[in-house]
């Protein structure tokens, strides 16, 4: 049975950090499906479908990542799509308590779902897309945060 994981998130913007959680994934499970939620509670910077192109251009070299969008809880999008694993990434001891709890649920929701913990690299630890946004709406160099593959620049400018 092929193992498929997602990885759910806003991701805005996808960050050096989400990558590197995306590409270590690769290394446990035989795709990565990145989960684009709609999450009404955040104030974005970019579109979705700006989001779901950032992504494919990041992994467009690589097709065991797939990029979607989800609305509604990602178990029942998990469920959906035949995946038993949900992949995240942890910087700091807040993210473990938040994530923890996440996760408890979804396995009190469905016991099939596994969700797996990857710590993130020391060197991403600081970089989260709040942040991000934050210098890029000051107009501040992103690209040390950001893919190398991903021309940011180009989005700001749609």
């Amino acid at each position: 049975m092929e193992k498929i994981a997602v990885f759910p998130g806003s991701f805005d913007p996808f960050t050096v950090g989400h990558e590197s959680i995306v590409l270590r994934g690769l290394n446990l499970f035989d795709r990565v499906i990145v989960a684009i939620g709609h999450n009404t509670t955040k104030n974005s910077c970019f579109s979705v479908e700006q989001r779901i192109r950032m992504v494919q251009e990041i992994f467009a070299g690589t097709p065991q990542v797939e990029v979607v969008t989800f609305e509604g809880l990602t178990v029942d999008f998990c469920k959906s799509i035949n995946a038993k694993f949900i992949l995240r990434g942890l910087r700091t001891s807040a993210d473990f308590e938040y994530e923890r709890a996440i996760g408890q649920m979804n396995k009190m929701m469905d016991d099939d779902i596994e969700t797996v913990f990857l710590l993130t690299s020391t060197i991403h630890t600081p970089i989260n897309s709040s942040i991000v946004r934050e210098i890029m709406k000051n107009k501040g160099d992103v690209s040390a945060f950001i893919p190398k593959s991903l021309d940011i620049k180009k989005y700001l400018e749609e």
